[in-house]
């Protein structure tokens, strides 16, 4: 159970690091705000929250990771429960569903917090769709090869 929890707790780390560095650099190609932490943060300061600008910042990097440890532990629930097999095409239908819930996610987190950033809307909504797949496909790649060494070692290792 503690070497599940490491597991995803490691992929979610890596898997939402390469979504962010993904949405990082589609910001810097389009000279968008398109950086979730970041914008997290935003939307902390617009919560009327007495956090400093430095928690606020802390609490958008770590909600983002925190967020993305949730989506790793669903699909793990999904593969465990042979909803769908670990494979490309479920990473990729896993990409999608992530892509969209993350969309009307971030749709009601400007609502609610009254959060207009100066940003292109569409354009963000489809880099984060796209981040979305990035994530799943990482998260997908890094389940099947730690699956797979936990198997081959406990296939060579006796406790």
């Amino acid at each position: 159970m503690i070497y599940t929890i490491i597991q995803l707790i490691l992929i979610s780390i890596a898997a939402t690091s390469a979504m962010t560095w993904f949405s990082y650099a589609m910001s810097k190609n389009f000279k968008e705000l398109y950086k979730e932490p970041v914008l997290l943060s935003f939307a902390l300061k617009k919560t009327n929250t007495s956090l400093s600008e430095e928690s606020q910042k802390t609490w958008g990097w770590l909600i983002h990771y925190i967020i993305g440890f949730l989506f790793v532990m669903g699909y793990h629930i999904v593969w465990v429960k042979n909803i769908l097999p670990i494979s490309p095409l479920s990473a990729l239908i896993l990409g999608v569903i992530s892509g969209v819930i993350g969309i009307f996610s971030w749709i009601i987190i400007f609502k609610m917090t009254n959060h207009q950033p100066p940003i292109d809307f569409k354009g963000y909504y489809i880099q984060l769709f796209f981040a979305h797949i990035i994530f799943a496909v990482t998260a997908t790649a890094l389940y099947s090869i730690s699956f797979t060494i936990l198997i081959l070692l406990k296939a060579y290792v006796t406790v």
